[in-house]
């Protein structure tokens, strides 16, 4: 278990990641504990790394008896360093409180009801692959936020920000349903994709079948009950609270994940929500100078490994001019002259 092992400059990361597990575990924390603990992981790879291995060892620690949970703390503690020792059987020590209180996460799965809690992030231009407890995999795109609530009943997952390609492992008896800002899509044993820019959410559906609606109860006034629909493989459903409704269309049941292979793909998209997919994948952000450049139409497709020339050729497609400076990129309205 080596690839635990936390190198000696990392102790004050883990010991804070492990206190954000705690605390997002704790039943009577509030949405602003989650929006800090947003703040906090960021785009950090070093964090998010800490939150992934202090999760781990939780989850491990959890399922384990007493003596197995001591031999996993001594081996997690590296040898070297008596005060990095102490420290990390601190970590851990905090993480079996927060199991044994029994929470908002009950490792322990003869008790009822089990509740399991998982939080996960990627980096800018990082993407990962995960396996969920009920053995569905996901895999998330750059700069991804995703959270996991599943209980003995049904399977919640949020998407917060980003894009993820779900694989559901079929449980008839415990729906599984991903919320993305104010849409809800529901699926039992199928693939699809979701991507959310801010409020604006795309579905493409590779396999199987899911239902669309609104994650606030059809309440909201955004999506009537009349708009819910289903949508099967081969059907890409998009929301953009600024227009009206769900907009349907179709798209090759390859191709739903796309990105996967370095391929950002648009149709009939506005560009600042264009510009915001693209900055997942770019180490120097764009910026639209002004936001009625918004509102311009783009239809193409991206490789994110080749992202500085679609950049160059971008004034070709479109009226507008592009200003590199330094680390960051800006796009402005073409002068008259150029267009």
């Amino acid at each position: 278990m080596d690839k635990n092992r936390p190198k000696p400059n990392t102790d004050a990361t883990l010991q804070t990641a492990a206190d954000w597990w705690t605390r997002l575990r704790d039943p009577r924390r509030s949405a602003r504990d989650e929006e800090q603990w947003l703040e906090w992981s960021g785009g950090d790879a070093d964090r998010i790394d800490a939150f992934a291995r202090v999760s781990e060892l939780g989850a491990q620690l959890g399922a384990l008896d007493d003596a197995a949970k001591l031999a996993l703390v001594r081996e997690f503690a590296p040898a070297p360093s008596r005060a990095t020792r102490v420290r990390v059987f601190a970590i851990a020590a905090s993480l079996l409180i927060a199991i044994a209180a029994g929470g908002a996460v009950l490792w322990q799965r003869h008790r009822t009801p089990a509740v399991e809690v998982e939080n996960y992030a990627t980096a800018v231009a990082v993407d990962r692959s995960i396996t969920l407890s009920d053995g569905s995999q996901v895999a998330l795109g750059g700069a991804t936020r995703l959270a996991t609530h599943f209980a003995g009943d049904r399977r919640d997952v949020a998407l917060n920000a980003g894009e993820a390609y779900f694989q559901v492992a079929h449980d008839a008896s415990r729906p599984f349903v991903v919320n993305a800002g104010e849409v809800s899509i529901r699926a039992v044993g199928t693939a699809f994709d979701v991507r959310r820019t801010g409020d604006r959410v795309t579905i493409a559906v590779a396999e199987g079948r899911v239902r669309i609606a609104s994650s606030e109860g059809l309440a909201n006034g955004r999506l009537s009950a009349a708009e819910a629909l289903e949508a099967v493989a081969g059907q890409q459903i998009s929301f953009d609270p600024r227009a009206s409704g769900l907009t349907v269309g179709a798209i090759s049941p390859g191709r739903a994940a796309s990105w996967r292979e370095h391929r950002l793909e648009f149709v009939n998209e506005p560009l600042d929500a264009v510009v915001a997919d693209i900055n997942r994948y770019s180490t120097r952000p764009l910026a639209l100078a002004d936001a009625k450049l918004g509102t311009l139409v783009f239809t193409g497709t991206v490789d994110t490994a080749a992202l500085d020339s679609w950049i160059e050729a971008l004034p070709k497609i479109l009226p507008l001019r592009v200003d590199a400076d330094g680390d960051h990129v800006t796009l402005s309205a073409a002068d008259r002259e150029t267009r």
